[in-house]
């Protein structure tokens, strides 16, 4: 296979990847439900598989590559802790909502 097939497809599927992540983030819409949906521990996974793939093709893929993968992994990782903040709050306030209700 040439170089720029290659290329195309490495970049397909972390594409693919970094956008599985954004919809189990709750980003954009899942396009199979028209429907925003929250999976927080499937994009931690999904975010561990694209940082795996960057460490396995280590010195295998361009410099611009890397810049790509390393950009979508930053971006992917500040959005799940701040998701990941927010699901854990969640509960708390609908405890706090179901006491306040049984007053």
């Amino acid at each position: 296979m040439d170089e720029n097939k290659n290329m195309q497809l490495f970049m397909g599927l972390c594409t693919s990847l970094v956008t599985q992540a954004w919809m189990q983030l709750g980003k954009i819409k899942n396009p199979m439900t028209d429907k925003i949906e929250t999976d927080i521990n499937g994009a931690s996974l999904t975010i561990d598989m694209i940082v795996m793939l960057k460490e396995k093709t280590k010195g295998n893929i361009s410099d611009e590559e890397v810049k790509i993968l390393d950009q979508s992994i930053s971006e992917l990782k500040m959005n799940y802790v701040m998701s990941k903040e927010k699901a854990d709050k969640e509960p708390e306030n609908k405890e706090k909502s179901s006491e306040e209700e049984n007053k």
